[in-house]
């Protein structure tokens, strides 16, 4: 018999068995607790993605909105549904596509050698604080238009807003004050920029004259805009970076296949963002009652997308507790589907690839210190607080 509970401390110690659990025997889970489910398989998950006349997201995405309820519901671009949501996107979607995130290859390829002047002869560094961390917040302030000096404050801030505390569950009162800080920030420099226009091309210029429904977005719309991009921007790739750096030092024949062939990269960081996603679930909640694999759920009620476990349904992947770099899956969940699929998947895909390539090249023999990795055990993310290596000295 499954027992699911986003907060539990199994759980959170490791998902997977129950994950399985779930797919296998209940793949709609009614989580009474919350009066709330949990869609466990890929093509569910795929298929009810795209379904934007059923599932909602005007009502928040998180535990802390939709379970425990600590949370306010901003306008961000991710709590708006269709035809908001599309009408909002269109206008910022250009930063984020293939050939214009390409252009950014440069300023990657120079803030990691930068990175790695700074610690190439100790012979020992946290890719997490000083490579991934990095490289992350700086793009995420670059292609939004906030001012490089404030890179690391917002990062820190960041950092609160995903901190955990025993005996809460879900987000707690200082991550709840670092979004606020964050947003009041942010409306700082938007009053700074409408007093003070400048000339760059970047996704908040183009907020201040944004229009939604007729309309120009105010101030605290656009903050909060610009919290969910900076969020997911500079959060989510350092932990998908050492979850990749974790797992090739796991698989040292995959690592040296990869040191000997950099094409191979690519899609090898798609399958390891498959094999380990940071983000558990994300949330909508149902416009109409709708019916699943049996079950009845009602209008109202809030739905979690287990991504994690999707992307590792046996019906979609063969052998999927398995790493094969050569894999090349047609699907996966990691930068979810549909209405909301993440708008800045192809930034992620260009980090993985330079920082990989980076790392292969100047530290092909790294060794992860095991004995000081430090994990982050949350229901919402999962994954490392630092990834500390040790490596031969080298020259850059």
């Amino acid at each position: 018999m499954v027992d699911y509970n986003p907060f539990s401390k199994d759980l959170i110690e490791d998902p997977y068995p129950t994950y399985k659990l779930l797919r296998d025997e209940a793949p709609a889970y009614h989580i009474k607790e919350f009066d709330a489910w949990a869609f466990s398989r890929f093509d569910d998950i795929w298929n009810c993605s795209m379904d934007a006349d059923t599932f909602s997201t005007a009502k928040g995405t998180t535990s802390s909105q939709l379970l425990t309820k600590v949370q306010p519901v901003t306008p961000m671009l991710n709590v708006m549904d269709p035809p908001q949501h599309t009408e909002l996107r269109a206008q910022i979607r250009g930063y984020f596509q293939p050939r214009t995130v390409a252009k950014l290859g440069e300023l990657v390829d120079q803030v990691a050698e930068r990175c790695m002047r700074e610690f190439s002869e100790r012979g020992r560094a946290d890719l997490m604080d000083e490579f991934g961390s990095q490289i992350s917040v700086t793009l995420a302030c670059v292609v939004n238009g906030i001012p490089l000096e404030d890179a690391q404050m917002c990062f820190q801030l960041v950092k609160r807003f995903f901190g955990r505390e025993e005996g809460v569950d879900g987000m707690t009162p200082d991550g709840i004050a670092a979004a606020m800080e964050l947003n009041t920030y942010f409306e700082s420099v938007i009053k700074k920029r409408r007093g003070d226009p400048d000339a760059e091309d970047n996704v908040l210029n183009t907020l201040l004259t944004a229009k939604v429904d007729g309309r120009l977005l105010e101030d605290a719309e656009i903050a909060s805009h610009l919290s969910m991009l900076i969020i997911g921007g500079s959060e989510t790739f350092p932990k998908v970076l050492a979850n990749c750096v974790y797992r090739l030092h796991q698989h040292p024949d995959q690592r040296a296949e990869l040191v000997r062939n950099n094409d191979l990269i690519p899609e090898a960081f798609r399958e390891l963002l498959r094999y380990d996603m940071p983000t558990q679930f994300l949330g909508r909640v149902l416009k109409k009652d709708f019916e699943l694999h049996g079950e009845k759920l009602r209008e109202g009620q809030a739905v979690l997308f287990l991504y994690p476990s999707g992307n590792r349904d046996d019906r979609e992947f063969e052998n999927p507790d398995r790493i094969d770099i050569k894999r090349n899956p047609q699907r996966i969940l990691s930068f979810g589907h549909g209405t909301h699929a993440c708008v800045g998947q192809h930034v992620a895909r260009l980090e993985g690839k330079i920082c990989l390539e980076a790392l292969l090249k100047h530290m092909p023999d790294y060794e992860v210190e095991t004995d000081r990795l430090q994990r982050l055990k949350t229901e919402f993310v999962q994954g490392f607080e630092s990834m500390p290596v040790t490596f031969k000295p080298f020259k850059v």
